[in-house]
């Protein structure tokens, strides 16, 4: 991936884990982004790990990790922080 790619991607996947998870995070865009780069990395490394092949077209299974450990990510931050207050 290019570095804007990377960028992208990781606030796409940030914004969707911000997105299933109940409650409100206070987390700004680029601590979003930043989770959801590192969501997205690990997750795409995890797929390759299961044996997850890559398609010509939207690799489903690949973004589905990615968001899943993104809000992972999110829940550890929120815990580390002590910002993740439910509103």
């Amino acid at each position: 991936m290019s570095i804007i790619g990377t960028i992208i991607a990781g606030l796409v996947v940030g914004l969707l884990a911000r997105f299933i998870l109940p409650g409100r995070q206070n987390l700004s865009l680029v601590i979003t982004t930043l989770i959801g780069i590192v969501g997205a990395l690990i997750g795409w490394w995890i797929a390759g790990m299961l044996g997850v092949a890559q398609t010509s077209g939207v690799d489903w299974i690949r973004w589905i990790i990615s968001i899943i450990v993104a809000a992972l990510g999110i829940v550890v931050y929120g815990a580390v922080t002590k910002s993740s207050t439910v509103r």
